[in-house]
């Protein structure tokens, strides 16, 4: 049940959302979920101040339910850096990943 938040100071597009859900999707197995379980939030031109500049940045937030591996979370956030990167020009020194692990997660009327 990961979800995936990508708050940017760029402008997304709908193609760019339909390829960016695709690579996440793909890239979300790198810590045992599956796109299948994957919800993504797209907030786009948002007021990012960065290294004390408004540069193109962007703050990715992967919440889950439970736990992945440090090696899951490096080969991740590798990936969702290189992914935001390649599809929206934003450079990886201006991109952060943050991880929720959450121990409860309601889904259609009862909890994990």
């Amino acid at each position: 049940m990961p979800l995936i938040t990508t708050k940017t100071s760029t402008a997304i597009s709908k193609e760019k959302e339909e390829i960016l859900k695709a690579k996440f999707g793909k890239a979300i197995e790198l810590i045992n979920k599956s796109e299948s379980w994957l919800m993504i939030d797209f907030q786009e031109n948002c007021h990012l101040w960065f290294k004390g500049d408004e540069a193109p940045s962007a703050m990715i937030e992967v919440d889950l339910f439970g736990k992945a591996t440090e090696s899951g979370y490096d080969a991740l956030t590798k990936a969702i850096t290189d992914i935001v990167s390649d599809e929206l020009g934003i450079s990886p020194d201006r991109i952060y990943v943050k991880y929720n692990e959450i121990n409860h997660w309601g889904y259609s009327g009862f909890n994990f």
